[in-house]
Protein backbone atom coordinates (compact mmCIF):
# COMPACT_ATOMS: atom_id res chain seq x y z
CA UNK A 1 0.00 0.00 0.00
CA UNK A 2 2.76 2.35 1.07
CA UNK A 3 4.22 2.12 -2.82
CA UNK A 4 1.08 2.47 -4.13
CA UNK A 5 0.83 5.55 -2.26
CA UNK A 6 4.31 7.13 -3.15
CA UNK A 7 3.66 6.30 -6.85
CA UNK A 8 0.14 7.69 -6.56
CA UNK A 9 1.72 10.70 -5.11
CA UNK A 10 4.35 11.22 -7.65
CA UNK A 11 2.27 10.80 -10.28
CA UNK A 12 -0.21 14.18 -8.61
CA UNK A 13 2.73 15.84 -8.16
CA UNK A 14 3.90 15.60 -11.53
CA UNK A 15 0.72 16.58 -13.08
CA UNK A 16 0.42 19.63 -11.25
CA UNK A 17 4.03 20.53 -12.10
CA UNK A 18 2.93 19.94 -15.71
CA UNK A 19 -0.27 22.09 -15.02
CA UNK A 20 1.36 24.58 -13.17
CA UNK A 21 4.09 24.75 -16.61
CA UNK A 22 1.86 25.03 -18.90
CA UNK A 23 -0.26 27.82 -17.35
CA UNK A 24 2.91 29.68 -17.23
CA UNK A 25 4.14 29.03 -20.85
CA UNK A 26 0.44 31.14 -22.14
CA UNK A 27 -0.29 34.48 -22.76
CA UNK A 28 -2.94 36.52 -23.14
CA UNK A 29 -4.14 38.03 -26.50
CA UNK A 30 -5.10 41.24 -26.74
CA UNK A 31 -7.03 41.92 -30.23
CA UNK A 32 -8.09 45.47 -31.01
CA UNK A 33 -11.04 45.56 -33.03
CA UNK A 34 -12.10 48.00 -34.96
CA UNK A 35 -14.80 49.40 -37.39
CA UNK A 36 -17.35 47.94 -34.10
CA UNK A 37 -20.59 49.67 -34.45
CA UNK A 38 -22.58 49.65 -30.80
CA UNK A 39 -24.51 46.99 -30.94
CA UNK A 40 -24.24 43.53 -30.14
CA UNK A 41 -21.46 42.08 -29.10
CA UNK A 42 -18.03 41.22 -30.58
CA UNK A 43 -16.68 37.74 -30.61
CA UNK A 44 -12.88 36.73 -31.43
CA UNK A 45 -11.58 33.47 -31.97
CA UNK A 46 -7.16 32.21 -31.72
CA UNK A 47 -7.35 29.24 -33.80
CA UNK A 48 -4.65 26.86 -34.94
CA UNK A 49 -3.72 25.97 -38.33
CA UNK A 50 -5.53 22.73 -38.12
CA UNK A 51 -8.70 24.54 -36.25
CA UNK A 52 -8.98 27.68 -38.36
CA UNK A 53 -12.12 28.72 -39.71
CA UNK A 54 -13.54 25.75 -37.55
CA UNK A 55 -13.62 25.24 -33.76
CA UNK A 56 -11.26 27.50 -32.26
CA UNK A 57 -9.88 26.74 -29.15
CA UNK A 58 -9.44 29.99 -27.80
CA UNK A 59 -12.49 32.35 -27.45
CA UNK A 60 -13.84 35.30 -25.61
CA UNK A 61 -16.36 37.82 -25.97
CA UNK A 62 -17.67 41.50 -24.71
CA UNK A 63 -20.00 44.29 -25.58
CA UNK A 64 -19.61 46.08 -28.57
CA UNK A 65 -18.02 49.89 -28.24
CA UNK A 66 -18.52 51.94 -31.11
CA UNK A 67 -14.87 52.64 -32.73
CA UNK A 68 -12.88 50.17 -31.16
CA UNK A 69 -13.58 47.46 -29.25
CA UNK A 70 -10.69 45.56 -26.93
CA UNK A 71 -11.23 41.68 -26.48
CA UNK A 72 -8.66 39.38 -24.30
CA UNK A 73 -8.13 35.85 -25.01
CA UNK A 74 -6.28 34.31 -21.88
CA UNK A 75 -3.88 31.15 -21.47
CA UNK A 76 -3.13 30.99 -25.13
CA UNK A 77 -0.03 28.90 -25.83
CA UNK A 78 2.87 29.82 -27.53
CA UNK A 79 2.64 29.29 -31.34
CA UNK A 80 1.30 30.59 -34.57
CA UNK A 81 -2.01 31.47 -34.68
CA UNK A 82 -4.55 33.32 -36.55
CA UNK A 83 -7.34 35.93 -34.80
CA UNK A 84 -10.89 35.86 -36.26
CA UNK A 85 -13.45 38.66 -34.84
CA UNK A 86 -17.36 39.12 -36.16
CA UNK A 87 -19.91 41.30 -34.43
CA UNK A 88 -22.56 39.53 -33.78
CA UNK A 89 -25.28 42.40 -33.72
CA UNK A 90 -28.50 40.10 -33.08
CA UNK A 91 -26.54 37.82 -30.08
CA UNK A 92 -27.45 34.54 -31.20
CA UNK A 93 -23.58 33.80 -31.32
CA UNK A 94 -23.34 33.03 -35.11
CA UNK A 95 -21.91 35.27 -37.56
CA UNK A 96 -25.09 35.42 -39.91
CA UNK A 97 -24.77 34.91 -43.56
CA UNK A 98 -27.44 36.02 -46.52
CA UNK A 99 -28.92 33.15 -48.73
CA UNK A 100 -25.69 32.21 -50.73
CA UNK A 101 -23.64 32.11 -47.75
CA UNK A 102 -21.75 35.45 -47.52
CA UNK A 103 -21.70 37.10 -44.23
CA UNK A 104 -24.14 39.76 -43.24
CA UNK A 105 -22.86 40.59 -40.10
CA UNK A 106 -19.32 42.21 -39.96
CA UNK A 107 -16.07 40.32 -39.37
CA UNK A 108 -12.33 40.48 -39.80
CA UNK A 109 -8.62 38.33 -39.47
CA UNK A 110 -5.67 39.53 -37.68
CA UNK A 111 -2.85 41.23 -40.25
CA UNK A 112 -5.86 42.87 -42.32
CA UNK A 113 -6.24 39.64 -44.00
CA UNK A 114 -8.48 39.29 -46.82
CA UNK A 115 -9.18 36.21 -49.49
CA UNK A 116 -10.32 36.88 -52.81
CA UNK A 117 -13.35 34.49 -53.04
CA UNK A 118 -13.44 33.56 -49.68
CA UNK A 119 -11.33 33.69 -46.45
CA UNK A 120 -8.08 33.83 -46.32
CA UNK A 121 -5.17 31.79 -45.68
CA UNK A 122 -3.89 30.70 -42.30
CA UNK A 123 -0.82 31.92 -43.69
CA UNK A 124 -1.96 35.22 -44.63
CA UNK A 125 -3.54 36.01 -41.29
CA UNK A 126 -1.02 34.22 -38.71
CA UNK A 127 0.62 36.10 -35.83
CA UNK A 128 3.13 34.61 -33.43
CA UNK A 129 2.38 34.40 -29.73
CA UNK A 130 5.27 33.90 -27.60
CA UNK A 131 5.25 33.84 -23.26
CA UNK A 132 4.65 37.74 -23.44
CA UNK A 133 1.33 39.21 -23.83
CA UNK A 134 0.52 40.01 -27.52
CA UNK A 135 -2.09 42.09 -29.44
CA UNK A 136 -3.40 41.66 -32.61
CA UNK A 137 -5.52 44.03 -33.87
CA UNK A 138 -8.51 43.04 -36.39
CA UNK A 139 -10.33 45.88 -38.55
CA UNK A 140 -13.87 44.31 -38.95
CA UNK A 141 -15.45 45.01 -42.53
Amino acid sequence: MTKLYRELSRLILSTALSLAAGSALAATVEVRVTGVTAKGKVNVAVCDKARFLKQCAYSASVPAQAGETTVLVKDVPPGTWAVLAYQDENGNNELDRNLIGIPSENYGFSRDARGKFGPPSFEDAAIEVGEAPATATVRLR
